[in-house]
């Protein structure tokens, strides 16, 4: 419960420090009347990825599907969605461990598949933090395999 805990604290700082940047980077906005983060609507599909180790998450509403090469067909866990000042953060628990999501606006560069994606990715899965980007159905990567 108290690791629960401690990753929705991490994920909420990841998301709301980034909202600092909005607060006092250059915009003209007061403290405290920053808007939430609407760049990516509800019924956009969400796709997170990540190398070394490979890892994949698909969001779709309060259902995230995470995969990785050792478990191509993924595992199923309801998150619940928050939006801060800076980008999304998706919490729940998977395998009994704390599982937070934070997708941020920014270019995220892909180098193993010559990719740039519109997002990038910060994943815990209880103590292990991982690195990735992210995409929606509506806001594509560019490069490789690119529609």
């Amino acid at each position: 419960m108290i690791r629960n805990e401690l990753g929705k604290r991490l994920l909420v700082a990841v998301v709301g420090s980034l909202g600092l940047y909005a607060c006092f980077g250059g915009s003209e906005e007061a403290p405290g009347e920053v808007p939430t983060f609407d760049e990516v609507s509800e019924s956009e599909v969400i796709t997170a990825l990540g190398n070394e180790p490979f890892w994949n998450a698909e969001i779709e509403a309060d259902t995230l599907t995470y995969s990785t090469p050792e478990n191509i067909a993924g595992q199923v866990i309801t998150v619940t969605r928050f939006a801060g000042n800076g980008g999304l953060g998706f919490s729940g628990e998977l395998n009994g461990e704390p599982f937070n999501l934070a997708v941020t606006p920014g270019e995220c560069l892909d180098t193993m598949s010559d990719r740039s994606y519109p997002f990038t990715a910060t994943l815990t899965i209880g103590d292990e933090l991982r690195n990735g980007c992210a995409y929606t159905d509506t806001q594509m990567f560019t490069g490789e395999g690119a529609n």
